[in-house]
């Protein structure tokens, strides 16, 4: 089975775009021509992540780009660790409800729902543009669960459908399963457990606050009383969220997915 070539980072810089002395090099698809795409390409970046996000209400004090933001800043962090890969552009529609009637996230201001069928068939299209690129390992990080069964579905019907090309498709579970297990556990033992929920809570506005703090109405969420699901908040007490603590749920976020990465970077995979 073939294997992943590795090139040192620095052999790579100059087919990357130029950046600032000192900055990461550019690992943002979008934000490169198609001959630096190309010149990445033969200089070992054969593997591409494709950062899935959503557009969905998050209580009153998070704007709805929150997964798109968490998605695209998480993913070239991740790609810059491992030095031989890009990020693909976020996708940011995905199923999250029904319309008719209006379920799930879809009954807010906000939301932007597609359906299941359209969601995979985004997913198998853009996948197969950058495998006919050159690309050998396309890997799809979710940063929502509500579509995690589907994408990752998708993955391996793709992985399956390319095995005599040589190119593969995966997810990477720990990306998502890492922030209700170990990163819970990091909160739970700083005395933190029950402001823990699973939509808009200590954790979500942490992570939040972490990447991109504009992305929070801190007048809103000091002013939250323990909103509950009518206000789209499922769980647990937001208001001790910080920075800080959301800090360390990325770093896990991202050394689990860069561990899934090499691994099937490691098996060809």
């Amino acid at each position: 089975m073939r294997r992943f070539r590795f090139f040192p980072l620095a052999a790579a810089l100059s087919v990357l775009a130029p950046c600032a002395a000192h900055a990461a090099p550019q690992v943002e698809f979008q934000r490169l021509t198609w001959t630096e795409i190309r010149d990445a390409l033969h200089a070992g970046y054969d593997t591409i992540i494709v950062p899935v996000g959503g557009t969905e209400q998050s209580g009153p004090y998070i704007a709805v780009g929150k997964h798109n933001v968490r998605a695209q800043a998480l993913g070239d962090l991740i790609a810059q660790e491992l030095g031989n890969a890009l990020v693909a552009p976020v996708i940011a529609y995905v199923p999250e409800g029904s319309t008719s009637p209006r379920t799930s996230h879809m009954r807010f201001p906000g939301t932007i729902s597609i359906p299941a069928s359209v969601f995979t068939g985004l997913l198998k299209g853009a996948a197969e543009s950058f495998r006919v690129q050159g690309f050998r390992l396309v890997v799809f990080i979710g940063d929502h669960g509500g579509y995690r069964r589907d994408m990752c579905r998708t993955a391996a019907e793709l992985d399956k459908a390319w095995a005599a090309s040589g190119a593969h498709a995966a997810c990477s579970d720990g990306y998502y399963t890492v922030v209700g297990g170990a990163y819970a556990q990091a909160l739970r033992a700083k005395g933190l457990g029950a402001d823990i929920g699973t939509h808009a809570d200590l954790s979500d506005t942490s992570l939040m606050l972490a990447v991109d703090p504009s992305m929070v109405r801190s007048t809103a969420l000091r002013a939250a009383v323990k909103p509950g699901v009518s206000e789209g908040v499922y769980g647990g007490d937001p208001r001790p969220a910080t920075a800080e603590l959301g800090r360390i749920g990325i770093d896990m976020q991202v050394k689990a997915a860069v561990a899934d990465i090499r691994a099937l970077q490691a098996r060809g995979r």
